[in-house]
């Protein structure tokens, strides 16, 4: 891997980059610029096609476990014979072997070869572990510090959330030194999982203002009459269940004939036919038009040409929910007036009538009127872009979120952390 013998800290992610994850990039960026020197771990290959400007801005050498323990047995057994000789490793294969008893698949014994992979072949001078999310990176990350007897912590955000085992939840709690949540609603889930409260702490995620395209000074006046000028929907967000874009197809299906607009949708994801299927059945596919997964210039880019941008979140079939999107805060920025669900989180942030309107989940009724009030008044978008814009630089500070972030992370190895930093003001609109 490339060198990083002066890395403090080494940050675990499933993969890396990826485009749809730039609130990773963004505060590992923001980590770099408060000084921490980092090493960055995947579990995985890339596959998009581009990255963010934010990306190219992270300077921490890039390492990539093995995917499949398989691929590279060698390595596996090598870093497995070194990690063998540490001081945790009789601990951190008690863990593994205690966890295998829950769960006896393939990809349990996949994470500890990780894990043994990362405790040899991380650099001497780490002395904290960092996993974005806690389901997998998570249990690569704990065997690995275990084994090597430093602290470990996390950032938890949706699906790792509401998808994982309990007992997976509450073991990985029992073990972490700290963790980050992004929302007072995942907040409340964590709470009910560990018996020390102080290890956790909320810090939303923020925008890194700075290093955005200005917001527009003057908004929109399509109001739906022009057939030769739409209204633009927008949205930006992976072709996922919990997203709702079947919920956001119907409605789209359900607004009045009088109204001309055009849907425009920028992501990927597994359901992408699905969808782009399902909106040729409506009779809406030729008012929908799907970018797939684009860079950061051309997301803002559709920010800027559109008039609303509408995320139809509801909880998935398994139980995956939303974080907090950072679209929503990018469109907000950017003032857009924005058409939401009451879906987990999303509520933090939209506050209907006040900086958008919002609609109950999977009710593309509501959802319909919802777009075409929004869509026959630039008046209300105005109005709803401006104050969408001043919550986003206001309410939910990047900066302090960082600070926060930067100093529990350049804490000494044997520091007691809980009382010795305090959490920011990073909060939401009661």
């Amino acid at each position: 891997m490339p060198e990083a013998n002066d890395a403090r800290v080494a940050v675990v992610v499933k993969c890396w980059p990826r485009l749809s994850e730039t609130f990773i990039a963004q505060e590992m960026a923001g980590l770099e610029a408060r000084g921490l020197k980092l090493v960055i771990y995947s579990l995985r290959l890339p596959t998009d096609p581009a990255i963010h400007p934010v990306h190219a801005r992270v300077k921490a050498p890039i390492a990539y476990l093995p995917e499949y323990l398989k691929n590279d047995p060698m390595r596996v057994l090598r870093a497995w014979w070194k990690a063998r000789k540490l001081p945790g490793y009789k601990v951190a294969r008690a863990r593994f072997l205690k966890d295998l008893v829950r769960d006896r698949t393939s990809n349990r014994i996949r994470r500890f070869g990780q894990g043994m992979v990362l405790a040899a072949e991380m650099p001497q001078s780490v002395q904290r572990l960092y996993a974005h999310f806690l389901h997998t990176p998570s249990s690569a990350t704990r065997y690995a510090a275990l084994t090597r007897g430093i602290p470990w912590s996390a950032s938890a955000h949706a699906k790792d959330i509401w998808t994982s085992q309990e007992w997976e939840l509450k073991a990985k709690l029992l073990d972490i030194d700290w963790l980050i949540t992004c929302t007072r609603f995942a907040l409340a889930r964590l709470k009910q999982l560990v018996p020390d409260e102080n290890r956790l702490r909320l810090v939303y995620h923020g925008l890194d203002l700075a290093n955005l395209p200005t917001p527009p000074t003057a908004h929109t006046r399509r109001d739906g009459s022009d057939p030769n000028d739409p209204v633009i929907i927008l949205s930006v967000g992976r072709r996922v269940a919990k997203k709702g874009y079947d919920d956001l197809l119907e409605a789209l299906s359900r607004l009045p004939k009088d109204l001309h607009w055009r849907f425009e949708h920028i992501g990927a994801g597994v359901l992408g036919d699905t969808f782009e299927a399902m909106a040729q059945k409506l009779g809406i596919g030729d008012r929908c038009l799907w970018h797939g997964a684009r860079p950061q210039a051309e997301v803002f880019a559709a920010y800027k040409r559109a008039d609303i941008f509408v995320l139809a979140s509801k909880t998935a079939a398994d139980g995956d929910q939303e974080g907090m999107p950072n679209v929503l805060q990018e469109a907000g920025y950017q003032r857009m007036a924005i058409v939401s669900t009451r879906s987990a989180a999303i509520g933090e942030f939209v506050r209907d009538g006040d900086n958008g309107l919002m609609a109950d989940p999977a009710a593309p009724d509501q959802l319909a009127a919802a777009l075409e009030k929004a869509a026959r008044d630039p008046d209300l978008r105005a109005r709803f872009g401006d104050r969408a814009n001043e919550i986003v630089r206001t309410r939910f500070s990047y900066e302090a979120g960082m600070d926060w972030i930067a100093g529990a992370l350049g804490q000494p190895v044997n520091a007691n952390l809980a009382p010795q930093i305090e959490t920011p003001e990073v909060r939401a609109a009661e």
